[in-house]
């Protein structure tokens, strides 16, 4: 990257006020990036998709039933390891 001349301070400002808002977005993006990873590194979200990808192959409602009992089972095993 070359050097650029500036013929006033106003440019000088200019850049870098659109630098720092560069440098904000890119910061947001990683924060938004580690807020997808950790929600979707739930108990509830692995056990989702893996049964999902079963239930891919059961058709009907064997799949609906899968569908419904999950989320029960999932907060009843929670629930028990809390001690409730």
């Amino acid at each position: 990257m070359g050097t650029k001349k500036y013929s006033s301070y106003d440019q000088i400002d200019r850049e870098l006020e659109i630098l720092k808002i560069e440098k904000e977005i890119s910061y947001q993006k990683i924060i938004l990036g580690y807020h997808k990873t950790k929600e979707s590194i739930t108990p509830k979200h692995l056990v989702n998709n893996l049964l999902g990808s079963f239930k891919t192959g059961f058709n009907g409602s064997y799949g609906t039933i899968l569908n419904i009992a999950v989320p029960f089972v999932i907060k009843w095993i929670i629930d028990k390891k809390r001690g409730c």
